[in-house]
């Protein structure tokens, strides 16, 4: 391997934030400016994510590529160590693409108060840390990594979010802040527990799957660990911070937020929590699928009850996270795999449902389902279609990409892994617990679509001069479309990548 091929995926996580640092020196008033060096360097770290995705070995995709190991704090055995395999690809590739879309979104919509420059470098930070988490394998730098998108959230949404952004920032920071004190407590346990000490992932997880941690000791360390990774995902019931931070963040904010920053948490528990500590996914599968299972019911119950409607889509990440973590409390290979397909497809859709509200409030200036009154098909048909379609992929339309990751789940949750034998009609409830919440969710899609896209258009709309879709909302919009119908059509092109490393993962598991 090259040493191009070993630093490279090092140059495409730091390249944004080289452009944030850039962006920071350019004079004021240069606006137009701004905006180009984001997609400028966020399209540079596509290029570089994308031609390593080309050049990826997927007929080995168990094992880590363009791997670099090297010394970094020798006084507490820290090393860089960074690397990709087929579970960490494809979210490492959607961070660089949906925040390439975000960047040309915002050569037309920067949200008040404006200030083009700080909200660029600060989304150009995020970019770093959310990409940074996919490759660490040094439990030191993934924690770096993920403290790293803390402050430009908090940020985003307290200085460019809505009315309640103050507080909505606020919750955010202390939810995630207090789920990572435990879960860094974790990982100080796992070194010092590890022989030789270590924070080497790939060691801890051979060390972990050789018995080298007792029982009583991955029970304690797997509840801290699961605790950091349950606030992020954010599991029930540590969701509270999401519909806040959803519905006060602006939209480029909540596109992140949706389509890559939730997945740090689930990432961390097929990366992190399951190899290393089996004994103690185990004992906590169970206690994993009832939080999902009842995340599934409640969030679609709440967002039947939502007159917000981007509060409505915020709820929607709960349910389908509970999909997600449904599929990981299984510790089967198809659960994981719809996990991973659920992280994914969750990205695209859900990430594209926020733009499409965001350009609804651009042009009403409000969210608000009732003020909207219908009619959006006839007022702005494109923006009415598009939206139409995305809200049927997301209730799991067969053909579309929303639809693999929540059956699989389900199959999973059927049959889950030999050692949660006895525990299977708990799962199987878990399955019909799921199978309401794909009922209940078709129904509150449904009629919101109803709401805001049929019917007519009420008079106080009927002589507003509304543009229907912009040039620059397609160019962003466009890939996640393709993308929905191209992985629900063939949702080989996603699972070939990641059967091959989730079944290493489960023979080291010994699931």
């Amino acid at each position: 391997m090259s040493t191009w091929e070993r630093s490279a995926i090092t140059v495409a996580t730091l390249l944004p934030l080289v452009g944030a640092v850039v962006i920071a020196l350019v004079p004021r008033d240069r606006d137009r400016l701004v905006r180009g060096l984001g997609i400028l360097f966020t399209g540079a770290a596509m290029v570089v994510a994308i031609a390593l995705a080309v050049d990826f070995d997927y007929g080995a995709g168990g094992g880590l590529q363009f791997e670099l190991d090297t010394r970094w704090i020798p006084a507490i055995s820290a090393r860089y160590h960074v690397g990709i395999d087929g579970i960490s690809l494809p979210l490492w590739v959607l961070t660089f693409v949906l925040s390439f879309l975000c960047a040309v979104y915002t050569w037309r919509f920067v949200p008040s108060p404006g200030k083009t420059k700080a909200f660029l470098a600060l989304t150009l930070l995020l970019e770093t840390g959310m990409a940074g988490t996919f490759i660490a394998f040094d439990l030191v730098l993934f924690f770096i990594f993920w403290e790293l998108v803390l402050v430009p959230m908090y940020f985003l949404i307290g200085i460019w979010g809505s009315a309640n952004r103050e507080y909505a920032a606020i919750k955010f920071f202390l939810y995630t802040l207090f789920g990572s004190v435990f879960m860094l407590l974790g990982f100080l346990a796992m070194y010092f527990k590890s022989s030789p000490h270590t924070f080497d992932i790939v060691q801890l997880q051979a060390y972990g799957a050789g018995g080298g941690f007792t029982r009583t000791f991955q029970l304690i360390v797997f509840g801290a660990v699961a605790l950091g990774f349950a606030v992020k995902v954010p599991m029930w019931p540590f969701h509270t911070w999401l519909p806040d931070a959803h519905t006060e963040a602006p939209t480029i904010g909540s596109v992140l937020l949706a389509g890559i920053m939730l997945k740090m948490g689930t990432y961390g528990f097929v990366r992190i929590a399951l190899p290393i500590l089996p004994e103690g996914a185990k004992a906590y599968a169970p206690w994993i699928g009832a939080l999902a299972a009842i995340a599934i019911v409640y969030a679609a119950l709440a967002c039947l009850a939502q007159k917000d409607l981007k509060r409505l889509i915020a709820f929607s990440s709960v349910g389908h996270m509970g999909f997600v973590m449904l599929g990981i409390a299984t510790l089967t290979e198809i659960g994981i795999n719809a996990a991973i397909f659920g992280m994914v497809a969750h990205g695209l859709i859900t990430g594209m449902l926020f733009f499409c509200v965001g350009s609804v409030y651009d042009r009403y200036h409000t969210r608000m389902i009732a003020e909207l009154g219908g009619g959006l098909m006839q007022k702005l048909p494109y923006l009415g279609g598009v939206f139409t379609f995305v809200a049927i992929a997301s209730l799991g339309l067969p053909g579309l990409a929303g639809f693999w990751g929540e059956v699989m789940a389900l199959l999973s949750a059927y049959r889950p892994a030999p050692v949660l034998a006895d525990q299977l009609t708990l799962f199987r409830a878990f399955m019909i617990a799921g199978g309401i919440g794909t009922i209940l969710t078709a129904g509150y899609f449904l009629w919101m679509i109803q709401r805001v896209n049929m019917g007519t258009v009420p008079e106080r709309w009927r002589e507003s001069p509304f543009p229907d879709v912009l040039a620059v909302e397609w160019v962003s919009w466009v890939p996640l479309l393709v993308s929905i119908v191209a992985l629900g059509l063939f949702p080989r092109l996603l699972i070939g990548i990641t059967d091959g490393p989730v079944r290493a993962l489960m023979g080291l598991f010994g699931g």
